[in-house]
């Protein structure tokens, strides 16, 4: 073993976590105790995305063992398997053993003896850094009690901090007009105003990125083009005004209305809403979607599922249909939807009811687990709570879309209810991060709550 590199002990959950975890640690060498193995092989099991990952890392296990040029004790070169970055080892538990841990820590849990696997490899290599890889917290602060080194499995974590997530909102600076407005074009198409600016700012700003300043006569436009050496901006449509409506909403801030720009553009195909709880983010998403589908009729039909926790298992011995079985998890469908009927006072009861019963038509409540192998054409696909979702899963169901199909993803990122995924590893981080600036696609944060003055209040001070 070379003593610059590190050597890194495997928990089974980064594995479960993330099965390419072994082709992640570069130059590196990577040591599996037994327990971990064991661990693995008992939760291969299983329909769920953690029994999926549990058997592709077996798989590759498998792979890289049964190709092995040398002994498995002088460790296996992980370069031979198709990984240009992993250039080092994989090293496996061949022999027992036995080392003494403090006596509050019994022997036979498999956490226990994962620690104790690294306490002797520590000291059987004191010249050389060995560190324990775990995405449970109690593992890694159990391991740090007993004087091993621990570390958070960080390769699947698109963003250290958070607070550096793309917003898809920008304040221009109070100088733009002078240091932007040098060679500035400008003309009208389909009551639009459009400028070409040029100017240093062009090149950190991002497609479909929306911008605006206030003052006395405010400006918000969104990016439609963008070089390094300049940008075309087009005025927003105005969803504030009443005349603008959408299904009876308008917006009630900046952040909403630039949300149904997006909504409403059938060239947007690919949407993202990050927001606290009541920024308005689900009302929004339905009311464009009912807009688009009964009056426009621009997509068949709208399908709304989102994650239950816990995320990919069996929705439960509930009875009824698959749509009958999500019921209990769509509350906030119905709330919206109750909103959304209020809306339409002119036809009184009887009208409202023929409504609601349109609407519930229009509307087709899936479950996750079944998206698999499905194609959706021409439909108005929402996911919901998709912080709870990994980035694999992520991909998995935006891939469903087919051709003229518009994918519409709700999350907030502070309500993580799935273990081991973190606001800077889970799937709306990674479409957040990954989407930003391509042509079909658009991101914004909603800020400001609009339910009501409690639930403000609340927010601002529980």
């Amino acid at each position: 073993m070379a003593k610059y590199t590190k050597l890194f002990v495997l928990d089974t959950n980064v594995l479960m976590h993330d099965p390419t975890s072994l082709f992640r640690f570069e130059e590196h060498d990577i040591y599996l105790p037994m327990a971990t193995l064991e661990e693995l092989d008992n939760n291969k099991k299983g329909m769920s995305e953690v029994a999926r990952n549990a058997r592709q890392a077996s798989r590759f296990l498998d792979e890289i063992v049964s190709r092995a040029m040398t002994d498995i004790d002088e460790g296996i070169t992980l370069a031979t398997h198709g990984s240009k970055t992993a250039t080092g080892r994989l090293f496996l538990q061949t022999n027992a053993i036995e080392e003494s841990l403090p006596a509050s820590l019994p022997g036979l849990k498999a956490d226990n003896q994962i620690l104790g696997v690294t306490l002797h490899l520590r000291k059987k290599f004191e010249h050389r850094s060995v560190i324990l890889v775990s995405k449970d917290i109690n593992m890694r602060i159990k391991a740090r009690a007993i004087g091993v080194e621990a570390e958070d499995y960080f390769n699947d974590k698109v963003l250290e901090d958070t607070d550096l997530l793309y917003t898809g909102v920008r304040e221009l600076p109070q100088d733009f007009w002078e240091s932007h407005g040098g060679e500035i074009e400008s003309w009208k198409d389909a009551g639009h105003t459009f400028y070409r600016i040029r100017g240093p700012l062009c090149a950190s700003l991002h497609t479909n990125e929306f911008v605006y300043q206030e003052t006395s006569q405010p400006f918000y436009a969104r990016v439609r083009e963008q070089d390094d050496r300049s940008v075309v901006l087009e005025t927003v449509k105005d969803y504030t005004h009443q005349k603008n409506s959408v299904w009876g909403i308008s917006a009630r801030n900046r952040e909403q209305n630039f949300a149904l720009n997006l909504l409403m553009d059938p060239d947007i195909d690919f949407v993202t809403l990050l927001g606290q709880a009541g920024t308005g983010k689900t009302l929004l998403t339905l009311a464009s979607a009912l807009m688009q589908t009964i009056e426009l009729k621009i997509y068949s039909e709208i399908i709304m599922t989102r994650v239950t926790i816990p995320v990919g298992e069996d929705i439960g011995f509930l009875p009824g249909t698959e749509e009958e079985k999500m019921g209990p998890w769509m509350g906030a469908l119905e709330d919206n939807l109750d909103v959304l009927n209020k809306s339409d006072e002119e036809g009184g009861d009887w009208g409202r009811i023929a409504t609601h019963d349109l609407i519930r038509s229009r509307i087709k409540v899936k479950s996750l687990n079944f998206m698999r192998g499905r194609t959706f054409l021409s439909k108005f696909l929402i996911i919901d709570e998709v912080q709870n979702l990994t980035p694999k899963q992520m991909k998995t169901l935006i891939t469903r879309a087919g051709p003229g199909t518009k994918v519409v993803c709700l999350g907030n990122i502070s309500q993580i209810d799935t273990p081991y995924l973190t606001e800077g590893s889970s799937g709306l981080t990674y479409v957040v991060d990954r989407f930003k600036g391509w042509p079909h696609g658009g991101h914004v944060t909603l800020q400001r709550g609009e339910r009501s003055r409690l639930a403000d209040y609340a927010t601002e001070r529980l």
